[in-house]
């Protein structure tokens, strides 16, 4: 039986066009800044997001973990969300990197409203660290892969200038987050003085992120990622792959999202199920199993024996995402082994 690998959008191959651009590539040391294809590729998604400049890692905790360190001193604070990526699935990087401190606040999933972090900013005082960076999330993973509201990202970035706070966000999922709602790379970056972005996610590629900002910042970045150990060579075969999938798989994405809406459907469907967020916008299906179906546990191993394969993220919590190596047909089947846990199976309706 065929793996149906819903564990995450990274799990993705490269396509054979995607694989003879990245054999066809052009390239030179990208440390000295010879790389013709990187420096095309930065100029390109500079310019998609209105930033001055690019700068392609390998990965976007780097690429996250770079900016955090290049806004900061050791012994700042930064703002962010519970169970944003940063602050949960990056190694405890801004304390082992930079120095700096976490304050987390609790959003409704994932997502934070300006009341929230208003009297959060530490007083001007030696006993305290330096509130000093915020950090959002789009599409946010652990919110069940919801889009920003833009008028709450508006009100945070506002207030965060007026507070001299420095402003990033964590774009690895925004390409489905422009695909979801209309709004621009650059109108999202607008509100930002940094971003990450991943090509490695949604996308398509077997790795590559890119952090935008000022030619300043991207300065100072580039010797922070030679610090971190991310300075790379002739790595024009990254780039290329990144090149295809803007050219490629980006509008794609939509199908992505379909598709996750019928294993929605499934779920809704199936006593003993339940969405954690309700309403699903892009590729990422959070749900929770109950004790009566035995748990995530027990589910998880049901689905692996029917060859679908998904993220045991929590006792009772499995995480499904779509992406471009699953077809609509592969999701009808994950919807149907779905329907399948429950004790009477829940029949598709016509």
């Amino acid at each position: 039986m065929n793996k149906i690998d819903l564990r995450s959008d990274t799990a993705t191959k490269p396509t054979p066009g995607m694989r003879a651009a990245m054999a066809n590539a052009e390239v030179g040391d990208d440390v000295f800044g010879e790389d013709p294809t990187i420096n095309k590729l930065q100029e390109r998604v500079a310019e998609l997001f209105g930033k001055e400049a690019g700068l392609l890692v390998p990965s976007g905790t780097m690429s996250n973990q770079i900016c955090v360190k290049a806004h900061t001193q050791p012994g700042d604070e930064l703002l962010c969300e519970t169970t944003c990526h940063i602050y949960t699935w990056e190694a405890g990087g801004p304390a082992v990197l930079s120095g700096v401190s976490c304050r987390t606040l609790d959003g409704d999933y994932g997502i934070l409203d300006l009341a929230q972090l208003e009297g959060k900013i530490r007083p001007a005082n030696d006993h305290y660290v330096r509130t000093r960076l915020v950090c959002l999330e789009n599409t946010h993973n652990r919110g069940g892969g919801r889009v920003y509201p833009i008028e709450k990202i508006e009100a945070i970035s506002q207030w965060a200038v007026a507070n001299g706070l420095a402003r990033h966000l964590d774009g690895a999922r925004i390409w489905n987050a422009i695909i979801a709602s209309g709004i621009s790379g650059k109108t999202w970056a607008s509100h930002f003085d940094t971003l990450s972005v991943c090509f490695s996610k949604g996308m398509g590629t077997p790795i590559g992120s890119m952090l935008l900002g000022s030619k300043e910042f991207v300065a100072k970045s580039k010797r922070i990622r030679k610090l971190f150990g991310g300075g790379m060579r002739q790595a024009g075969i990254i780039a290329a792959a990144a090149i295809y999938a803007l050219d490629n798989n980006f509008h794609r994405l939509e199908e992505d999202h379909k598709n996750a809406q019928i294993l929605v459907e499934a779920i809704n469907a199936t006593p003993g199920l339940k969405l954690e967020y309700p309403k699903v916008e892009t590729n990422l299906v959070w749900f929770e199993v109950s004790d009566s179906l035995g748990g995530g546990k027990v589910a998880f191993e049901k689905l692996k024996e029917q060859g679908v394969w998904v993220s045991q993220m929590g006792p009772n919590t499995l995480r499904a995402c779509t992406h471009l190596d699953i077809s609509r047909d592969q999701v009808i089947h994950t919807a149907k082994v779905l329907r399948s846990l429950a004790p009477k199976p829940v029949p598709v309706s016509a």
